[in-house]
């Protein structure tokens, strides 16, 4: 028999075995031995699909934490534009309200707020924004934060 490796020699010294004793039990005694055999290969069998579907689960885990590690984009662009657009948007009519009961005072109170929602939505779609840290871009240009 070609193509066993060193595991399966064992299994070809069991099928030589099985065959010698056919011959000395007799024919009577072949459907037993064939079973035995049989079940001995089923094991086998089922002990390399078990090793590798247990290989193939610890690297599709593997693969999964690496995954959940590596830092992602919050937002899309897309995101960050209609964010920006809805701000602008509400800033007229804040801008009025706050200008218009408060003069000065409620106009500087509404951008203060316009700026503050602006901010804490950068900070959140770029976490190291205020710790002064430098980041790179995929071309591999740095700049600081």
């Amino acid at each position: 028999m070609t193509g066993f490796d060193g595991r399966d020699t064992d299994l070809k010294k069991e099928l030589d075995a099985t065959l010698r004793t056919r011959r000395e039990l007799g024919e009577e005694y072949e459907s037993a031995l064939v079973d035995s055999f049989l079940e001995k290969v089923d094991q086998r069998i089922d002990g390399a699909v078990e090793r590798r579907v247990r290989r193939q689960l610890a690297e599709q885990q593997m693969a999964t934490a690496r995954d959940s590690r590596s830092p992602r984009p919050t937002d899309s662009f897309g995101e960050r534009f209609g964010f920006g657009i809805v701000s602008l948007v509400l800033a007229v009519p804040l801008s009025a309200i706050g200008g218009g009961v408060a003069d000065l005072p409620g106009l500087l109170v509404a951008w203060a707020g316009i700026v503050g929602v602006n901010v804490v939505q950068a900070a959140r779609t770029n976490p190291g924004m205020f710790s002064g840290r430098r980041r790179a871009d995929s071309k591999g240009d740095t700049w600081d934060d």
